[in-house]
């Protein structure tokens, strides 16, 4: 066979298995110094070992310039004394890692409460690699190693340091979808050139941009973000706005309508074989009984139930029904106080006003399934030896990053002492409820 014929039968397979293969880029003047393409093009797979790497806690450097830094804080009191109803804006950073460097990141604030309530500069971020892209050409559809968008928990109220990691790990160990989560410590430069440290941080992938495909295997289904008093399902009307559309922005929100119509059918109460089958059709409940048993063991008062936020519902192609994501885990491994709290294994104080549990639970069948699912949870994932490695394992990959955390960016109250007593009590309540699980199901 001719050379010339075998170029052309190399360059024909290589772009029919179009993302299988890679083959690197030549080196493009128009890219910014560094770009590589493992690193920084959307030609490649996600690269969860080297961004998700569970074996260190990863640092990533930001520079700012005084101007971009001083923007963010004034967009930041705007946000706040309009109630958080607005998204805060994105400012252009650049982004270091391993020395590496990412030219003009999005980044901005994020989060509910772990905004509000902070009180010091550790606030959550999130960063969008290609966000100025327009008025950036040279950065068009910049990765950070195959990821567009990461999330990064700032340990709202968690002297553990790991209460967010932790919980979304077991999560998916159990099977529910959860996203992938990694530990890192974040160094920025507002500007003066020299760099304050802002401590430890829990990065998480972000449902809509990898998740979706690297769990599901698709990502062309609607995928919601609910919050707001819609998001509760309560009966009083179905609220379109509470259900943000990630992924299909144009769609209608028919998908959560048939679930909301089908929830509320009289058929619930007239004919309980009929109601069930057509809720199975529109939504996993096994699916959220599995999601259901995990929470209420491990605790968290900041979940649906309590609060109408922190998860996702996306209509999967493949089982061709909505499925049940968990979203921001920072207060779990927690039973509340006051009129937060979290919910009982019978989860009787769950009224109408939750009617996906509500309804559900009041099923002896789903109550059944419930049931056993708490107990295989506490004798397979949650058992007290596997959960009392994880966290002495993550106790032993935090320390140096709590011991350095500084004054006015830290929630560790009495410094390294405090996070030991933290790691100490998670540890303790995790044994307490696996007790707690093997008396409510045996």
């Amino acid at each position: 066979m001719k050379k010339a014929s075998v170029l052309f039968l190399m360059f024909a397979v290589i772009f029919s298995c179009k993302k299988e293969i890679f083959v690197p880029n030549e080196k493009d003047s128009s890219r910014p110094e560094g770009w590589e393409t493992e690193s920084h093009s959307n030609n490649v797979y996600p690269n969860y070992g080297i961004v998700f790497n569970q074996t260190k806690v990863n640092k990533i450097h930001i520079v700012f310039t005084s101007q971009e830094w001083a923007d963010m804080q004034t967009d930041l009191v705007t946000v706040k004394a309009g109630g958080y109803a607005v998204e805060p804006a994105y400012s252009p950073v650049d982004f270091y890692f391993n020395g590496v460097k990412w030219n003009h990141v999005g980044i901005r604030y994020k989060g509910n409460s772990s905004l509000k309530g902070a009180g010091n500069g550790k606030l959550p971020f999130k960063f969008n690699f290609d966000y100025f892209e327009d008025t950036y050409p040279e950065i068009n559809n910049q990765r950070f190693y195959g990821f567009k968008k990461l999330a990064m928990g700032s340990g709202f109220k968690d002297e553990s340091l790991m209460r967010d990691k932790t919980a979304s790990d077991v999560f998916r160990d159990f099977g529910v979808p959860a996203t992938r989560s990694a530990f890192y410590e974040i160094y920025i430069d507002k500007g003066d050139g020299t760099y304050q440290y802002f401590g430890s941080y829990t990065m998480n992938e972000v449902v809509e941009d990898t998740f979706l495909k690297n769990y599901f295997g698709t990502e062309s289904g609607n995928c919601y973000k609910p919050d707001g008093s819609g998001a509760t399902f309560r009966n009083n009307g179905f609220i379109a706005s509470s259900f943000p559309n990630k992924t299909n922005e144009t769609a209608d929100h028919s998908d959560i309508q048939d679930l909301f119509s089908t929830l509320h059918s009289p058929t619930r109460i007239s004919n309980p074989s009929a109601w069930k089958s057509a809720l199975e059709e529109v939504f996993d409940v096994d699916g959220f009984l599995k999601y259901l048993a995990a929470m209420n063991t491990i605790q968290n008062w900041d979940c649906y139930g309590r609060a109408p936020h922190n998860y996702y519902l996306y209509n999967d192609p493949v089982m061709g029904k909505l499925r049940w994501i968990v979203w921001d885990c920072n207060l779990s491994f927690s039973p509340g106080s006051g009129t937060r709290t979290s919910l009982s294994f019978e989860m009787s104080e769950v009224d109408a006003r939750w009617p996906l549990i509500n309804y559900v639970i009041a099923d002896a069948g789903y109550k059944a399934t419930y049931k056993n699912y708490v107990k295989d949870f506490y004798t397979t994932t949650f058992t007290s030896s596997r959960m009392n490695s994880i966290i002495s394992n993550q106790q032993a990959l935090l320390m140096n990053s709590a011991v350095i955390e500084e004054p006015n960016y830290t929630f560790l109250t009495g410094g390294i002492g405090s996070f030991n007593a933290a790691v100490s009590d998670l540890t303790n309540h995790c044994a307490t409820r696996v007790s707690a699980a093997s008396t409510y199901a045996p």
